[in-house]
C-alpha cells in the first residue's frame, strides 16, 4: 500500500493537533488542572504505546537512544503544558495562530542541526503564511475565556513554539535511526514520567469531573495519531518544506472553537487563512517542480 504524500500526513497531523487542543480545553474548562489533565493525556497514551510497542517484540533502544528520548521528551512536554495552559487564558484560535511562529522557527533551527539549505521559495512563502498569521492575531474573538490574562497566555503559546519547532527538528533527526512505533511509544513514556511527580505534589491527581476521562482518552488517541503521522512525514521530507503546512491549523482550529465553545473569530483570521493556504500552495508547487527536476521528468505535469 503507497504511503500518502508527507504533505498529506502533516495535515492530517495538524488536523489531530487540533483535535487534542479542543478536547484538553474542555477538560481544562470542567475544572481540571493544567498539569493533571496533562499528564493523564500522556500517562494514557503511554500505556497504549507500551503495549503495542511490547506486542511489536521490537529491540530496545539502545542508551545513548534512550537519553536522547528523555532529553527530546523534556522540550516536548514543557511545550505542551505552555500551549495547554495558553488555552485557558485566550482563545483556541488565538493560540494556534500565535502558535504559528513556530513554523518561522523550524527552518533555520534545521539549518543549524540538520544542515538543511534554506531554498528562498520555502522562506518567503513561510514569511507570507507569517504574515497572514499575524493578521489573523489581530482580530478580536468572540468567546474567549472572560478571566484570562491575554498577557500570560501570549508567553506561554509563544515558548511553546519555540520547544514545539526544536521538538520537530529533533524528530526529523531521529527518524533517520528509529521507526515510527519506537519514536511515538517513547514520546508517551517519558513525558508521563517527567509530569508525574509534579501532578502528586502541586495537584489533585485525578480529574475532578469524571466525564473528563472520555475526552482525555481521545486526546491521548489523537496524540499518537498526530506523532505517527508526524514521524512518518518527517522522515520523508525536509522539515523546512512542511513547516508551512502547520498553518492550516487555523482554519481547523477556528471550525472546532466556533462549534463547541461558541468562539467566533473575526474577519481577519479568514482573510488570514486565505494568505496562509496561498503560502503553502506555493510551497507544495515548488516541491513538485523540484523533485520531477531532479527525476528527469516533465515539471509541467503537475498532478503525477
Amino acid at each position: 500500500m503507497r504511503t500518502p504524500h508527507p504533505i498529506l500526513l502533516v495535515c492530517f497531523g495538524v488536523l489531530f493537533g487540533c483535535g487534542i487542543d479542543a478536547m484538553m480545553k474542555y477538560v481544562m474548562q470542567s475544572g481540571t488542572s493544567v498539569i493533571t489533565a496533562t499528564t493523564w493525556r500522556y500517562t494514557l497514551g503511554a500505556i497504549i504505546m507500551t503495549a503495542l510497542f511490547a506486542a511489536s517484540r521490537r529491540p530496545f533502544p539502545s542508551l545513548p537512544a534512550i537519553r536522547f528520548h528523555a532529553l527530546r521528551s523534556l522540550a516536548q512536554v514543557i511545550s505542551a503544558f505552555c500551549f495547554f495552559y495558553s488555552l485557558t487564558q485566550i482563545a483556541l484560535a488565538e493560540a494556534v495562530v500565535m502558535g504559528f511562529t513556530a513554523a518561522l522557527m523550524i527552518a533555520p533551527i534545521a539549518r543549524v542541526i540538520l544542515g538543511e539549505k534554506m531554498s528562498p521559495v520555502t522562506i518567503c512563502a513561510s514569511l507570507i503564511g507569517f504574515c497572514g498569521a499575524a493578521l489573523a492575531a489581530t482580530a478580536e474573538t468572540a468567546g474567549a475565556p472572560a478571566d484570562g490574562n491575554r498577557l500570560y497566555g501570549t508567553i506561554a503559546v509563544l515558548g511553546s513554539a519555540v520547544l514545539y519547532a526544536l521538538n520537530i527538528v529533533l524528530l526529523r533527526l531521529r527518524t533517520k535511526e528509529e521507526d515510527s512505533l519506537t519514536l511515538v511509544t517513547f514520546m508517551n513514556i517519558f513525558p508521563a514520567l517527567f509530569l508525574a511527580p509534579f501532578m502528586f505534589v502541586f495537584s489533585d491527581p485525578l480529574p475532578i469531573n469524571a466525564a473528563a476521562w472520555s475526552p482525555l482518552i481521545g486526546a491521548s488517541l489523537f496524540g499518537i495519531g498526530i506523532w505517527w503521522l508526524m514521524t512518518m512525514a518527517y522522515a520523508r521530507e525536509k522539515a523546512q518544506t512542511l513547516a508551512p503546512f502547520e498553518y492550516t491549523g487555523l482554519i481547523w482550529s477556528a471550525l472546532i472553537g466556533y462549534a463547541f465553545f461558541q468562539e467566533i473569530p473575526g474577519w481577519r483570521v479568514w482573510a488570514g487563512a486565505a494568505i496562509i493556504i496561498a503560502a503553502c500552495l506555493v510551497v507544495a508547487f515548488e516541491t513538485h517542480f523540484v523533485a520531477r527536476r531532479q527525476a528527469k521528468l516533465p515539471a509541467s505535469d503537475i498532478l503525477t
